[in-house]
């Protein structure tokens, strides 16, 4: 049960880190009072009211305003857990090239395959210890 809880706190934790940091836009276009369109991912469509109107020149007409209107709500994260590479220091650049070098070279193959115990013999068996204890393997 305690292993079933902390990985449930642990999935609902990682959710909280991913929506705090991720920001998005949401579009909405309002004819009027009312809410005609509104899109999360991409430009909302019109109505088609801004079309039907003329183009007049503007000397001799009075300029409306217009009763369609686009409203954007945008949504930050926070930009405190985005780290970039740009602004290490000295000493961090050089801890990442250290670590970097003995991570890669922690990996390199031995030119022989050494056997520490070749030259050894085995000790001699003196009493056959599952004949003494009488466990047999079938």
């Amino acid at each position: 049960m305690k292993k079933v809880f902390h990985k449930i706190s642990a999935v609902c934790m990682a959710f909280v880190v991913m929506f705090s940091a991720m920001s998005f836009t949401l579009d909405a276009h309002y004819c009027g009072e009312t809410l005609v369109d509104f899109s999360l991912f991409e430009k909302t469509e019109t109505c088609g009211m801004e079309k039907m109107q003329t183009p007049e020149p503007c000397e001799d007409s009075v300029s409306e305003k217009s009763c369609c209107s686009d409203e954007q709500l945008v949504i930050d994260g926070q930009k405190d857990l985005r780290t970039s590479f740009e602004q290490l220091t000295f000493h961090q650049q050089t801890f990442v090239a250290i670590f970097l070098y003995s991570y890669i070279n922690l990996f390199e193959g031995l030119d022989e395959n050494i056997v520490p115990f070749r030259d050894y013999s085995p000790p001699y068996l003196i009493q056959d210890v599952q004949t003494l204890h009488e466990t047999y393997l079938i």
